[in-house]
């Protein structure tokens, strides 16, 4: 799912600074600044490959915005055709985020929980929790700014960690992301856990595109260090300033037909 993702992958973060950093708060305001209060629509491909080189292909349309300043992702798959109509939810929390998922072959939905959150979706790198990242939702806590400036595809780059929260059920220990100064949108996240990068979400300076004065990450790499696997997300249409009926964004009606 190509994605404006990007993660676009990362902004809108409450997160909790040990001390005041006037240049980490106007990064992190900036990356806010990318994510539109109005419905981002995006229409998205994800293609995974195994250890095997064998693919597997997703298509849908990821609905995004921001309600009293949380992000709202909404993500629906429309092929292949065993998928179509499956649907999954993100509701950002001030102390934990709300995650649905509806599969239409057993006609209900669910509530993902804990461990779950990092699991595998539909059979790619992308897990429930990487979703909300790659819509610049990154939720932590204790951020902190690295004193010297990095530098990441010859673009300059401001270098945050934070820990996931634990109400969320991360398997991760920490996230360390290089922020593009130019446009604060994340070119490289490393998710590490006891035993180092486990997982990377990367995008190159060349895929960073605007809609409507918003920048994203048209197209992200996502790498499973461990298992060996990698996932694309490719962004093939936006469009911004939607107006859609709240049930979009609701737990009990979000998988419903337009």
């Amino acid at each position: 799912m190509r994605a404006r993702l990007w993660m676009g992958l990362v902004a809108l973060l409450p997160f909790t600074a040990a001390a005041s950093d006037p240049l980490l708060d106007k990064t992190l305001a900036c990356m806010r600044a990318n994510i539109p209060q109005t419905v981002r629509i995006q229409t998205v491909e994800v293609t995974a490959w195994d250890r095997g080189k064998g693919t597997r292909s997703l298509k849908g349309k990821l609905y995004g915005t921001r309600e009293n300043n949380r992000v709202r992702v909404n993500l629906r798959i429309d092929a292949p055709a065993d998928l179509a109509g499956a649907s999954y939810l993100v509701r950002e929390g001030e102390k934990s985020d709300e995650m649905h998922l509806y599969l239409p072959s057993v006609k209900k939905t669910r509530r993902i929980t804990g461990a779950s959150l990092d699991g595998q979706l539909w059979g790619t790198d992308l897990s429930y929790s990487d979703l909300k990242q790659l819509q610049n939702a990154f939720t932590g806590a204790n951020v902190k700014r690295e004193p010297a400036p990095g530098k990441y595809q010859d673009r300059a780059t401001h270098v945050l960690t934070f820990e996931p929260r634990p109400e969320d059920g991360s398997r991760y220990k920490s996230v360390r992301t290089q922020i593009d100064q130019q446009t604060c949108v994340a070119l490289l996240v490393e998710m590490l856990d006891g035993t180092g990068v486990r997982k990377t979400l990367t995008t190159k300076a060349k895929d960073l595109k605007q809609a409507d004065g918003k920048w994203y990450a048209s197209e992200v790499e996502i790498k499973d260090v461990k298992n060996g696997t990698q996932t694309r997300l490719q962004v093939t249409g936006v469009s911004t300033g939607d107006k859609l009926a709240a049930r979009y964004f609701h737990p009990q009606t979000f998988y419903l037909g337009n």
